[in-house]
């Protein structure tokens, strides 16, 4: 297999001027001084570049075409939001209380319509329906009968007011989650209008959020029993050859994962094994993240950040007969089930020369701190949740995930709950 190389794209990236750019404001007591800014390739975030704070303001100068999601994250503070490009400036504005984002002003007519459009969504979901039962009990001609009944026409609307050839992702993206993912029956739509919507929509569909439920639909309309036929019959329409196609299939190989479904994974991940064609570089990603936790392959190192309770720099600095790598957080309910029961086990793992190591996909250091003061073995956390560096390396999906390592760091056994992790070692 062979993978793409865009030197168009690379090329593009030098270009002095810029196609569109990314403002951000914060106040002057904000703390943080790097941020990163990324685009969407249906579900995965890719990053596009990394500036510093000018007097609490972030440029960033996006040198390409691009329609759909992007967001912003500071990793010192772990603080992100979410917005929409329409191939125009962006220029936001956050409000912070001591250095986490309270609010965000969208100060640009794109993402100031496309805010209101959201939360006037939210407002349809959950107060239109109560208020179409009050307006039972009050008269159309009575002032608060007639203000009911114009506020219910307006939370009834849809994209009014929005021009198609002056906000075409807006457009693209509430229209089609409005056909696609919404909760009202009658709108429900069949597999054949789902695979000719994948297949002829343009690319706005990977950088729209949209692709990975629109899947997941899929799949739940074809029921469970039909599950193979119905993800053969959508990549035999779009083909795998093409970019469209590997990246459903980047995304379904991903689902399966997510929703513990092994067999359909490993069939997917085969198909994309064996391709011949050249790949692109979002099943690339997915293939290596999924290569590097077989069985048998060597577990990549990780340089530690901060560790507790060794003095050892990385993960292969830690000598043992056996690791167990845990990947986990305080705010998850099945690893406050799951861990102590491993720590009960510790003691006796240690005599085996077993060492943990448990890698946190926490986000608040007090919470972390107060929870690793019970764990008396390797601890270890980038304090960035789920946008930390090991959830792509190791093919993160869900917590607790456990893998345990030989003597060479191998990956020889990777158990789906604590029980197994305690019956390999034979103290369950």
């Amino acid at each position: 297999m062979k993978k793409i190389y865009t030197i168009s794209a690379l090329l593009a990236a030098f270009s002095i001027q810029a196609q569109f750019t990314v403002t951000i404001q914060t106040p002057p007591d904000f703390k943080d001084q790097d941020a990163i800014l990324y685009t969407l390739n249906g579900s995965k975030d890719i990053i596009v570049s990394k500036e510093q704070s000018k007097n609490n303001t972030w440029t960033f100068k996006y040198p390409k075409n691009y329609m759909g999601m992007m967001k912003v994250y500071f990793p010192s503070s772990n603080n992100t939001f979410n917005f929409i490009s329409e191939n125009k400036n962006v220029n936001v504005k956050l409000e912070t209380q001591t250095n986490k984002i309270k609010n965000v002003v969208y100060l640009d007519e794109a993402n100031d319509i496309m805010s209101k459009i959201q939360e006037g969504s939210q407002k349809k979901e959950l107060i239109l329906p109560a208020l179409s039962q009050i307006k039972e009990y009050y008269k159309d001609d009575t002032e608060f009968g007639k203000a009911l009944k114009t506020e219910i026409n307006r939370l009834s609307g849809g994209l009014s007011g929005v021009d198609q050839t002056q906000h075409p992702f807006i457009y693209y993206y509430n229209t089609n989650y409005n056909k696609y993912l919404s909760n009202d029956a009658s709108k429900k739509v069949n597999q054949e209008e789902i695979i000719t919507f994948i297949d002829k929509s343009n690319d706005m569909l990977e950088t729209s959020s949209l692709l990975r439920p629109i899947l997941v639909g899929y799949l739940n309309s074809g029921g469970n029993t039909n599950v193979t036929a119905s993800v053969d019959k959508l990549l035999d329409r779009l083909k795998v050859e093409t970019p469209r196609g590997q990246v459903v299939l980047s995304e379904l190989i991903d689902i399966f994962d997510v929703y513990e479904m092994a067999d359909y994974k490993n069939k997917y991940l085969n198909l994309a094994k064996d391709l011949k064609c050249t790949i692109t570089d979002r099943l690339a990603s997915t293939l290596k993240s999924n290569a590097n936790v077989e069985m048998g392959a060597g577990f990549p190192n990780y340089k530690f950040q901060a560790p507790v309770n060794t003095t050892a720099k990385s993960l292969y600095d830690i000598k043992a007969d056996k690791k167990v790598v845990v990947f986990w957080s305080s705010t998850c309910s099945h690893c406050e089930s799951e861990l102590p029961q491993l720590l009960a086990k510790y003691n006796d793992l240690k005599t085996k020369n077993v060492q943990v190591v448990g890698l946190s996909l926490d986000v608040d250091k007090d919470s972390y701190t107060k929870k690793i003061s019970a764990f008396p073995w390797v601890n270890d956390s980038e304090l960035r949740g789920w946008n930390s560096t090991y959830v792509d390396t190791y093919n993160v999906h869900a917590t607790p995930t456990y893998f345990i390592l030989d003597a060479n760091n191998k990956i020889i056994s990777k158990p789906d709950h604590v029980g197994d992790v305690l019956e390999y070692f034979k103290l369950k």
